[in-house]
This record gives structure tokens, C-alpha cells and sequence, in this order.
């Protein structure tokens, strides 16, 4: 059960200012509209700004620069990102909630003889690895988990139920693979002769380096040749799809739903939106960004915005949909404009 003091909440929170009196300590956290008197809120966006006001909380993670006073027996903590600040106390709940399993391995899971396991490692129940794996440090390795053939797990990385990191693949350092992850099943390699689909051998691999984090039910291909490259602080939503031979630059966000085919590669601080097409053997710039449900066929350069299917660059977009909207006007204006021009000429005639 949550529960923490207002001081706590302050350092945890890195808070640069308190403001306010209340007793008693904090136990859940709620949205500003929704929030009671033992719980915490924040004022993450600029949207809700009026609801800090009427709001309950007992606390309010408010920006340093918010105007208004907190209630009787209400704390505002004055902190200079509130969402941020909320992650981190979200974080130290986390860590009371759900301490890392004691080291061990559980009598159940399959270890290979030839498999380099570090001695703070946790398996758990059912999970198989393989021949010349190696695991590092602190990693936890929960139920029904398949780590392949020497491949490798990095210090400090969390491995959730019933993921597969396939053969000769790399999960770097503090990785986080959710449940239902592949990490190396077969790229989508295959060639029509004469009549015939045959499979193309896929013999790369896949590495994710530091930091990344993998959503539920996401797979990553194995390379063809050579490597899948997932850069350090990439973090990847739930059901996304990356084909072989992607290459994908530090610190990028992937939301659910995108599908990145074959040979395409990303800069850096790159951002896709939800259910984002992107297509084979093309190049997106650093700091990219695609709307949700883009469909992108051509290059991108750096620092774009594109959005739309086929994607465009977002201000000729918004001008598109603009124009679309007045398609019915103009139809009705030309309809017009060709039956006066018709009765005209009959006319005439």
C-alpha cells in the first residue's frame, strides 16, 4: 500500500518550493478532476491548469511558475517538470511494489552447462537458456523465457514473461523487454522464381544497445546479413513491427503500432507516431517526426515533421485537409457553373 509523507514526496519529487499545510500521508494517485484528499496529482499540461483550483488532492505537483495559492490542508509542491516529477515518485513506488526476485535459479528452468550466468542473475520458473548464452549482472529473467543460443543479456537488464530473445542476438545494459517480446524471429525474406516463393536464409542478428525498452507483443527481426540495430535510449510501444535489417538512431520514441519494413534506417531523437507505415530501404533524418498513421514512401530529411498517407511535410498537410474540406463547395460551385454554362449554349443554340 501507498504511502508516503509530504517530505518524502518533496525529495523524491526534487521540489523547489512547498506551499501549503496538511496532515497525514499521501496513498494513491489520481487525475486533478478525480483526486481525494490522500491523494497526489500534477498539472502536466497546460489544458487542465483551471482544474488545479477545484481540484482535492491533499498534494498538487505544480510547475515553479504556476499562479495560484493551495487550499486549507492542501500542499503544492512546486517542482520544474510535474510529469517528470511524478515519474520519479512513480519510479520509488515502483521500486517498494515490485522489488527485483532474490538471485537464483528456479528448479524448473533449462540451463545449458555451457551457459555463462553471473552469479546475481534471477530465472524463473520454466525459462530456457541456451548453449553459450551469457547473462550479466543484476538481470532478472522471469517465467516461460527463452534466451537463445550465445546470445547475449546485458547487466542490470529485466526480461518479462514469456519473451524470446532468439539465437546470437544482444540485449544491451537496463534493457526492459515486456511479456510476448521477440527479439531475432526470421526476417520476412523471400524470392518469387519461376512460379516458386523461396525463403532467403535470414543469418544477422539483432542488437539492442543501452537502455532500450521494448513494449508488449513488439518483435524485432533478425538481419538478413549483418545486424537490426536498435540505438541506446530507444524506447519502443506495444505491437510494433521491425524488419530486418532496420537501423534505428539513440533516443528515438516508437509508438504502438508502427511497422518500419526492411533495410529502412532512423537518425537520432526520431518520433513515430501510432500506427505509422513506413516503408523499406528509405532514410529518415535526426529528430524526425511522423504523425500517426503516416504512410511514408520517400526520404525524410532532419529536423522534418511529416504526417498524412503518403506522407507530406506537416504544413502543406494541414493545408490539404483544409482544401479537402471545401471539395464539396467546389463540386457544387462547378455543378453549378456547367448547368448555367449548358443553358447558355442551348440557348444559343
Amino acid at each position: 500500500m501507498l504511502s508516503l509523507s509530504t517530505p518524502q514526496l518533496a525529495s523524491i519529487a526534487g521540489a523547489v518550493a512547498i506551499e501549503g499545510e496538511r496532515e497525514g500521508v499521501i496513498k494513491a494517485i489520481a487525475a486533478l478532476s478525480e483526486a481525494g484528499p490522500d491523494d497526489l496529482s500534477f498539472l502536466g499540461n497546460a489544458k487542465y491548469t483551471a482544474e488545479v483550483a477545484r481540484s482535492k488532492a491533499g498534494v498538487i505537483l505544480v510547475p515553479r511558475d504556476y499562479v495560484g495559492k493551495p487550499a486549507q490542508n492542501q500542499v503544492f509542491l512546486r517542482v520544474e517538470k510535474p510529469s517528470f516529477a511524478l515519474a520519479l515518485v512513480c519510479a520509488a513506488i515502483e521500486a517498494q511494489l515490485w522489488p527485483k526476485p532474490k538471485p537464483g535459479i528456479h528448479p524448473t528452468a533449462v540451463v545449458d552447462a555451457t551457459a555463462q550466468i553471473d552469479r546475481s542473475v534471477s530465472i524463473g520458473p520454466l525459462s530456457v537458456i541456451g548453449a553459450g548464452a551469457v547473462i550479466g549482472p543484476r538481470v532478472v529473467i522471469e517465467s516461460h523465457c527463452v534466451i537463445g543460443t550465445q546470445s547475449v543479456v546485458g547487466e542490470g537488464s529485466w526480461i518479462k514473461s514469456g519473451v524470446t530473445v532468439a539465437d546470437y542476438c544482444v540485449v544491451g545494459a537496463r534493457c526492459r523487454l515486456q511479456s510476448g517480446v521477440v527479439i531475432g524471429s526470421d526476417g520476412f525474406g523471400y524470392e518469387p522464381i519461376e512460379k516458386e516463393i523461396h525463403r532467403i536464409p535470414q543469418i544477422g542478428n539483432v542488437v539492442l544497445e543501452d537502455d532500450v525498452d521494448v513494449g508488449a507483443n513488439t518483435t524485432i527481426d533478425r538481419a538478413r546479413f549483418s545486424q537490426t540495430v536498435i540505438g541506446r535510449g530507444t524506447k519502443i510501444d506495444n505491437l510494433v513491427q521491425i524488419a530486418h535489417n532496420v537501423r534505428i538512431g539513440r533516443q528515438c520514441l516508437i509508438t504502438a503500432q508502427v511497422g518500419i519494413a526492411g533495410s529502412t534506417t532512423l537518425g537520432d531523437y526520431c518520433v513515430l507516431g501510432g500506427q505509422a507505415g513506413v516503408a523499406g530501404h528509405l532514410h529518415l533524418g535526426d529528430r524526425v517526426h511522423l504523425g500517426a498513421q503516416a504512410g511514408l514512401f520517400e526520404d525524410i530529411p532532419k529536423d522534418s515533421f511529416y504526417n498524412g498517407t503518403p506522407a507530406v511535410p506537416i504544413g502543406l498537410e494541414r493545408r490539404l485537409v483544409v482544401l479537402s474540406r471545401k471539395l464539396p463547395d467546389l463540386f457544387k460551385k462547378v455543378d453549378s457553373l456547367a448547368a448555367s454554362l449548358d443553358a447558355v449554349t442551348r440557348s444559343k443554340s
